[in-house]
């Protein structure tokens, strides 16, 4: 693991797990194996994101990508399999139009799955970068010469990671890295039932469950923690008033871990739990909202009725600075 990225995990644990209500970054979760496991969650019967956006990628990617000035830079926040990506860019492909592309993510193994995904279109040019979505706006925007069009896509309802407050400063940001004429896709899972939140975040295989251990795994493999997986219990809750679904692993005694490599130890409480994500489910019209609020209009919005799922468009206008 590089240095940075080992301090930055220490960072994020020795603050987080010092709050009085203990949590951890989602981006924790997504080390070589957690990838791999969540790779595992898309193809769920229960998790039914991954399905509803393709079908919506599938029928509407000629449209987001339409009238692009070129040549085209493709931008992705959280890299995944890079199959999304692909469906995304077919009909760019397909027209003949000159691309390269940007995959930011903070998973390497993430970072190397879609590009050997893209490997499909040899003469395509792409680059990785292994870092935040922040650090990695930042990065392209400086790598960008001349003309052309930026099209960043942020999908997977990764957006449902951020608070309301968080999400509104991310889509600024990814605002502030863009011109006119510039497009960002957004993809989010809307609200539905209870039942059908909670399974998806807790399925009867337990894959889940392994994702969210994984994090506590992760601690003792990189930062010579010792958790003992055995006690805590992977805990999914609707939380209705504040629209989003929550990933606890609740401590089943009381215990105190050391955490060496990030130069702090955590009492926990029987019962107490460890927040690792939060996933917000979002209304259509609040989506629209939140890209107005940026500063960005709406190209097009397209929902999934049956899964409760919407890609929403939005471009820089002409006349913005």
């Amino acid at each position: 693991m590089a240095v940075k990225v080992r301090d930055r995990l220490a960072a994020d644990v020795r603050r987080d797990l010092s709050r009085p209500r203990k949590r951890l970054q989602p981006r924790c979760l997504y080390d070589a194996l957690g990838s791999r496991l969540f790779e595992a969650i898309c193809a769920l019967p229960e998790y039914r994101i991954t399905r509803a956006e393709q079908r919506l990628l599938a029928a509407h990617a000629r449209e987001v990508g339409e009238g692009l000035a070129v040549p085209v830079t493709i931008v992705e926040l959280g890299a995944g399999s890079g199959e999304k990506l692909a469906q995304l860019m077919e009909p760019l492909v397909r027209a003949g139009v000159p691309m390269r592309v940007e995959l930011v993510d903070v998973s390497a193994t993430a970072l190397d799955l879609a590009a050997r995904t893209l490997s499909r279109w040899p003469d395509l040019p792409v680059t990785g970068h292994e870092t935040t979505y922040e650090d990695g706006l930042e990065r392209v925007a400086a790598r960008r010469r001349g003309g052309g069009a930026v099209l960043t896509a942020f999908l997977g309802s990764n957006i449902g990671n951020l608070d309301p407050a968080a999400g509104l400063a991310f889509v600024g940001a990814v605002r502030s890295a863009l011109r006119p004429g510039d497009r960002f896709l957004l993809g989010a899972d809307l609200v539905k039932s209870e039942a059908e939140l909670v399974l998806a975040y807790d399925d009867p295989l337990g894959v889940t469950a392994a994702f969210n251990l994984n994090v506590l795994a992760r601690l003792n493999r990189e930062l010579g923690a010792n958790f003992d997986l055995e006690r805590f219990a992977h805990r999914a809750v609707w939380n209705a008033a504040e629209s989003r679904m929550e990933m606890h692993l609740e401590s089943l005694r009381a215990q105190t871990v050391e955490i060496p490599g990030a130069g702090c130890s955590v009492r926990l409480l029987e019962g107490e739990s460890i927040w690792t994500e939060s996933s917000y489910k979002y209304e259509t019209a609040g989506l629209r909202e939140l890209g107005a609020a940026a500063g960005l209009g709406v190209r097009g919005q397209w929902v999934d009725e049956r899964d409760r799922f919407a890609l929403t468009a939005f471009e820089v206008p002409e006349s913005a600075p």
